[in-house]
This record gives structure tokens, sequence and C-alpha cells, in this order.
């Protein structure tokens, strides 16, 4: 059974806070423990925004329960109607992340009896130990760094494949491909969502991060991969053009890596688009579906390398002109 970073946080923050507190004389040190296992969280920057929710709240708790319980007593009814406008506050200030730590602060004014400013100064050394350990030990998050590049490795790897099986169907109608990586690429895209959203949120002072534009590119390129598939299978079959295009699709499946050689690929497709202007005019119904089918397919390949070309400074410099109808 593998044991996650939060548990062993939550393990070693709680003694922690609960020793501190007891070092410090505070009554109901139990608690700082507690709101110390409360203050756990995935991520840097969700720990910083919940810690300062959670004392905002657990602040105004204790002005209200000051006042509360004071002025109209310590009894349940008391504790409902309080409760009744703290929570409805907490939504208003957007603090509601605060809500069950400052329970936990409630339950224990209400349990005194009496509040005095001894008592509720404890409380507040109580907040601070248990949100501020809990804090400390948040402020560790291990890399996602491997996982992430086995992630970027996979689905590259997949990429490779999809776009060979591509230029093998078109070129000979091979339907033996059972389109595995399809899926995979799905599942692998989806499964980086909260991998990257946690990595960017463990690193909040960076502005930039590489893996969450990649894992974006890639999603966006595998769009297109999907709307070509049903593109290719209308090419006909032996035909120059088709022959042309299988070609491209499969130096294309060698160059798939996390650098950016778009432009020499782009340069290849403006040669592509000589080729279909050059070519004859229709002169049946299918041969005008076909044309019109092929020219679709031109326009997706282009806006996939787009995509890589616009995610990064290229690896490669090359002078070449584009004609208007062939690319941006």
């Amino acid at each position: 059974m593998k044991i996650g970073y939060r548990t062993i946080k939550t393990a070693i923050g709680t003694p922690v806070a609960i020793a501190i507190a007891q070092f410090l004389g505070l009554t109901n040190f139990v608690s700082a423990g507690i709101l110390t296992m409360l203050c756990i969280q995935p991520s840097r920057k969700r720990s910083v925004l919940s810690a300062w929710d959670r004392f905002a709240a657990c602040v105004l708790a204790s002005i209200l329960s000051f006042g509360f319980f004071e002025i109209l007593g310590y009894n349940t009814i008391v504790l409902g109607i309080m409760l009744a406008f703290f929570i409805p506050l907490t939504v208003l200030l957007k603090i509601t992340q605060g809500i069950t730590t400052s329970s936990v602060i409630i339950i224990n004014l209400y349990s005194a009896g009496h509040i005095d400013y001894v008592f509720l100064f404890n409380q507040f050394m109580l907040i601070l130990v248990g949100i501020g350990i809990g804090l400390i030990v948040n402020l560790y998050m291990p890399s996602m760094d491997k996982q992430l590049r086995e992630k970027q490795k996979k689905l590259e790897t997949n990429f490779r494949i999809i776009l060979y099986e591509i230029a093998a169907y078109i070129r000979d109608k091979n339907q033996t491909w059972d389109g595995k990586e399809i899926t995979e690429t799905e599942h692998i895209l989806e499964e980086t969502i909260e991998l990257v959203e946690r990595d960017r949120e463990n690193h909040m002072l960076r502005s930039e991060h590489t893996y969450y534009d990649y894992f974006n590119m890639r999603a966006k390129q595998f769009d297109i991969l999907k709307r070509m598939l049903p593109l290719v299978t209308k090419l006909p079959f032996k035909d120059p053009m088709s022959e042309e295009i299988a070609n491209f699709f499969e130096r294309l499946s060698e160059a798939v890596h996390p650098g950016n050689t778009a432009i020499l690929f782009l340069k290849e497709l403006n040669d592509l688009y000589t080729v279909f202007h050059d070519e004859d005019m229709p002169t049946s119904k299918e041969e005008f579906e076909t044309r019109a089918n092929l020219y679709r397919l031109l326009r997706e390949m282009e806006d996939y390398l787009i995509i890589k070309k616009k995610f990064k400074k290229s690896d490669v410099v090359i002078k070449y002109k584009i004609k208007k109808t062939g690319s941006t």
C-alpha cells in the first residue's frame, strides 16, 4: 500500500502542532492538531489561500462567539442562531473554506462556559499554531517533473504511431490498426490536466509553465488529428497526390518531439498546396468531393503545424515565401 504525501504531512504536522501548543501551555491544545489536519492541501497555492480563509474565519468566529455567548448565553439555541448568522457571513466574505476549521474554535468557546480576553488570546494562539504548522508542512511539495516527462514521452509515442498509421492507410487502405492509441492519448491528456494544474499551483511565482503550455498544445493538435481521420478515408486509392500526403504524414511521424521544427513541414505543406492547385479541375461529382476533402485535409494539417509553430521559438531558421492560399 502506497502512502501519499498528504498522509505523511498530516502524520508529521499534527503531533508537532499539539506539542508546540502544549509547550506554550495552551488549553485545548489538541485543537491545534485538528486545525493542522484540516489545513493540509494538495498544492502550495491552495495551502496559502486555504490558510488565509481559515485564519479569517477563525478570527471572525471568535469575535462572534464572544458576542453571542456572552450576551445571549451559553445554550444550544444560541449556538444554532450564531451558526445561522456565521455561515452566511463566511459565504458573503468568500471564506467558506474556513467553516470547518472555525467550528473547532466555536466549540471550544462554547464549551468554556465563559470567555475572557485571556481565553480569547489562548484560542488565537491555537489558530496561529494549528494553521501555521499546516502551512509550513505544506510548503514542501514533491516534484512532478518525472510523472509529467513520462506522460510526455508516452504522448509523443502515440502521436508517432497515429501519424504513421494514417500514412499506412492512405497508401494501401490498411485497416489492421485497432486505434488504441487514440483512446490512450485521450486518457493521458485527461490525466495531465490535474497534474499540470497542481504543478502550476506549486510554482506560484512562475509566470510561464512549460508543461502546461506543452500539453495544452498537444490537446489542440490531438483534436485536429481526430478531425483528420475521417478525411483520410475519403482520399483516392493509388493517387499521386495521396502518395505525396502519405509520405508527408510518415515524415511528420518521425519528427514528433518536444522541439519545434514545424516551419520545415509548413514549407513542405506549401509545396503540397502548389501541387494541389496545379491539378486539373474536377470533371465529376466524385472528383469534386475528393478534391474538397483533400483541401480540408491540407487545411487541417496546416492548423496542426501552426499550433506547434506558436508553441515555442523555432529550432531552425529558414527563409521562404508561402503563398497566400497555403498558409498564414
